[in-house]
């Protein structure tokens, strides 16, 4: 009967353990770091939150716009929206006039 006798080697032991906290470390960093990590993650959630403040601004604004020719083009122009808007864009007034600036052109 034959039988084989292996010497018990130190570093054989540590093959296994080696590789997987290898792997371990490989797939961790990348899960925070990576493209598609954490950090990835907070980053597109910081600029979706930017863009839906955006948006939202953006909204406003073409509403505004969306009323302003509704009043225009419903077919008889009101003498004051027009005198109005003429007056805003070319920055004039009267010498009798208070004026008072609204953001909404």
């Amino acid at each position: 009967m034959w039988t084989k006798h292996h010497k018990k080697r130190r570093f054989g032991r540590l093959v296994v353990p080696a590789i997987t906290v290898a792997f371990l470390s490989y797939f961790g960093y990348h899960s925070v770091h990576g493209d598609f990590g954490l950090e990835a993650a907070e980053r597109l959630e910081h600029q979706r939150i930017a863009r839906t403040a955006e948006l939202a601004k953006l909204t406003k604004t073409r509403v505004s716009l969306e009323r302003q020719v509704e009043l225009m083009s419903d077919g008889s122009l009101e003498r004051d929206m027009i005198d109005e808007i003429s007056r805003y864009q070319l920055n004039m007034s009267r010498s009798d006039e208070i004026v008072i600036m609204n953001a909404y052109f």
